[in-house]
């Protein structure tokens, strides 16, 4: 066990500085990296000591660091335990934010994305364990999704304003596993254009992408919204059959699309036959207080995708279809949607966490209250920050992220680049472009990550 337990750690030796800290280094590792699991208890330090072939002072030292850490739980008479700090387990940042992930950067902040809630998480992960007994009877193919995730997502979209039965659902692996069904029973015509938001989610991008969709463009800004008679000529000009909006806290400029203009986005798709695809994976990070009651971008012709990653957790690998339930049928018919199913375990985990609480869990209301009060705290540190950089930008009431205009001369690709040099990684303007080239002013700015690495960030990017 000694023998297992030392060769989890790695070759730490030969790590530069004391022989305490580098323990300490590798023991911290080795739990991130799963390889020694949370609650595992540690052999003794007299006996791992002899397995390390080290002092037992060097020992003590390095499990003394690791306890005034939150590494480590000791018991009198009972040993210690490996576990998470409360530090970790308790925000919303994943830990690889601080540690870099992109390329050479010590810091990455190319991704908007959230740490799970943790302990949340870990007892739905139980109770859906729980309940998976019945699943283990059946063939396990892949289905339009679990009843009972389905008939929760149809009834959060019914209380939402939105009346939905459960037919109309269908669980995917993610928003932009449910993008590329629909693209690929939607968008038939090769020759036909598609609309979309100019700057948009660069995933969203590469799947149209992918088919040579000639895309066209329409301006949306943090300051204006959607300019709807442009979005109108567009239409009329151009003759498109499809478009994607994300009209919900838009990533990335986190615009809110008033009532009166998703009603006449609706109107518009109907007069022109224009299926529009609405994504609303950032509809729940609302941070407004309390939150806003604008209705869904909805109508005979408006399809909607949304996703638990951003709200949840990216490695939750569930998203959603809300469609007529014809089209459901259509789609469930695509050999590409087995592929793009999530696995029994990961819905029942959605289930649990989308659920009530009547599981015994806190329900997604209390996940929500949570997230929001340490996402508005980050973004409003963000923005202090970057008050006196001449950078213009406009708060955003949800979503995860500021949009920069950094002004003249400076492109945001020149920035990004200086700011790689210096160990951090940011997302530049033309990224979230149809053209791969406009947008050169602007800069994505997660406020994802926790207030001393918002400030390091901040550093970095003005020094």
């Amino acid at each position: 066990m000694q023998r297992g337990f030392a060769a989890e750690l790695g070759n730490w030796r030969t790590k530069e500085g004391p022989l305490a800290r580098s323990l300490a280094a590798a023991v911290r590792e080795a739990v991130v990296d799963g390889r020694i699991p949370a609650g595992t208890r540690l052999p003794s330090e007299r006996e791992l000591a002899r397995a390390l072939e080290l002092s037992r002072g060097t020992v003590v030292t390095a499990l003394t660091r690791l306890r005034d850490d939150g590494w480590l739980h000791t018991r009198h008479g009972s040993g210690s335990v490996v576990r998470l700090p409360t530090r970790l387990t308790e925000r919303t940042t994943p830990w690889s934010l601080d540690r870099g992930g992109t390329g050479d950067a010590d810091l990455d902040l190319t991704l908007a994305v959230t740490a799970a809630p943790h302990e949340a998480y870990l007892a739905a992960l139980g109770r859906a364990v729980e309940r998976s007994p019945a699943l283990l009877v059946d063939s396990g193919v892949a289905t339009a999704g679990l009843p009972r995730l389905r008939e929760l997502l149809a009834e959060r979209y019914t209380r939402s304003g939105l009346a939905t039965r459960p037919e109309q659902i269908l669980v995917t692996s993610g928003a932009q596993a449910a993008l590329t069904l629909l693209v690929d029973r939607l968008h038939t015509d090769r020759r036909s254009p598609v609309v979309v938001e100019s700057p948009t989610y660069p995933g969203a991008l590469a799947i149209l992408r992918r088919r040579r969709a000639r895309l066209l463009p329409v301006p949306v800004t943090a300051a204006h919204g959607w300019d709807t008679e442009r979005l109108a000529e567009t239409v009329r000009a151009n003759g498109p059959q499809l478009a994607y909006l994300i009209p919900d806290f838009h990533n990335p400029t986190g615009a809110h699309m008033t009532a009166p203009t998703r009603a006449a986005v609706a109107a518009l798709a109907d007069r022109h036959a224009l299926t529009v695809v609405v994504d609303e994976t950032m509809r729940d990070l609302d941070l407004r207080t309390p939150p806003g009651t604008e209705p869904h971008l909805s109508g005979a012709r408006v399809i909607q995708i949304g996703s638990a990653s951003k709200v949840l957790w990216s490695g939750l690998r569930v998203g959603w279809i809300r469609a007529s339930a014809d089209l459901v049928r259509e789609v469930l018919r695509n050999p590409l949607q087995a592929q793009l199913s999530p696995p029994p375990l990961e819905q029942l985990i959605a289930a649990e966490l989308l659920g009530d609480g009547d599981g015994g869990g806190d329900g997604l209301d209390a996940v929500l209250a949570d997230r929001r009060a340490r996402l508005r705290r980050q973004r409003d540190h963000l923005a202090g920050l970057l008050a006196g950089t001449g950078w213009t930008y406009t708060v955003p009431d949800g979503g995860l992220s500021l949009w920069l205009h950094l002004g003249e001369p400076t492109t945001a690709t020149e920035l990004a680049a200086r700011a790689a040099g210096r160990g951090l990684a940011v997302s530049p303007g033309p990224l979230f472009a149809a053209d791969r080239a406009s947008l050169a002013h602007h800069l994505r700015l997660p406020f994802t990550a926790t207030p001393d690495v918002l400030t390091r960030a901040v550093d970095l990017l003005t020094a």
